[in-house]
């Protein structure tokens, strides 16, 4: 059973952050309203937003004039000094892009309920043209509800920059951050090895599409993957190592390697992700 203390499904994140000057003027002086922020206050007022839209009178998803939200992470630079990088949470693009999912994904009346027209184009009227534009064309966060893709672990290694966050004795949710060339470089041999060895599977597509998209960014970038609260039921996680090595099995044709990592993959993430169906 899940848990019956949390509001929402798990969702994990990946993150792109960038150094302050890769962002518009205007951008930056909303980040720095915010960088003094500890990051868990970050994260406690997206999910009390969260609340307030699901526990609404009336169905309506979006955003309503709330100001967009800064996360902070500290990162090594290349001179082994530490420094800030920021992700502008994007929500409002982020919920248009959701609703246009919905709409290729449920058919009748449930979308009408779960997304209705009117608070869809209120929306859009709250929307400024031109940095919605902006915003769709380097889009600085993706989610997954109910597990961690496959395709995210391909991009990080065990031995990357880990943070652990806990209270009360749980994990509430497992921070790992690599360098965006790094990341690059690995989604693209992973897509080297792929097409040798599996052309046909579902990852090569999704990873090659995210190797492209990280291509958007400047290279003094870092990435994260967040796992959010699904992290208590995985962590310590050795995903990451399963995934390569599961890879790298199929590019050398060891197919009893790559069933092994695969029988460690789905032991751990198939009961988390049927829980999407639990009652």
């Amino acid at each position: 059973m899940g848990d019956p203390t949390r509001p929402f499904p798990y969702v994990s994140y990946l993150r792109v952050y960038e150094p302050l000057d890769a962002f518009s003027d205007a951008q930056q002086l909303a980040i720095l309203e915010q960088r003094a922020r500890e990051r868990e206050l970050t994260e406690s007022i997206e999910h009390d937003q969260s609340l307030r839209r699901v526990l609404r009178s009336v169905s309506d998803p979006f955003p309503h004039h709330e100001p967009d939200l800064v996360r902070v992470t500290q990162f090594p630079t290349a001179s082994g000094r530490t420094a800030p990088y920021y992700c502008p949470n994007q929500l409002a693009v982020r919920t248009t892009l959701a609703a246009e999912s919905l709409d290729h994904s449920l058919r009748g009346p449930l979308i009408d309920v779960l997304v209705p027209d009117v608070a869809r184009e209120a929306h859009q009227a709250r929307l400024d043209p031109d940095t919605f534009a902006d915003s769709v064309a380097k889009l600085h966060t993706r989610s997954a509800t109910w597990g961690v893709p496959f395709a995210w672990f391909a991009l990080i290694h065990e031995d990357d920059l880990t943070e652990v966050v806990e209270d009360d004795g749980r994990v509430t949710t497992v921070r790992v951050t690599a360098r965006i060339g790094d990341c690059i470089d690995r989604g693209r041999r992973c897509v080297a090895q792929l097409a040798i060895g599996a052309p046909e599977m579902d990852l090569l597509d999704e990873l090659t599409e995210i190797v492209e998209w990280l291509e958007i960014f400047r290279r003094d970038a870092v990435v994260e993957v967040d796992y959010g609260p699904v992290a208590d039921r995985v962590f310590p996680d050795d995903s990451p190592m399963d995934v390569r090595l599961g890879i790298e099995s199929l590019a050398e044709a060891d197919m009893m390697g790559a069933a092994a990592s695969y029988r460690r993959l789905a032991s751990r993430w198939i009961p988390i992700r049927q829980l999407a169906r639990a009652s």
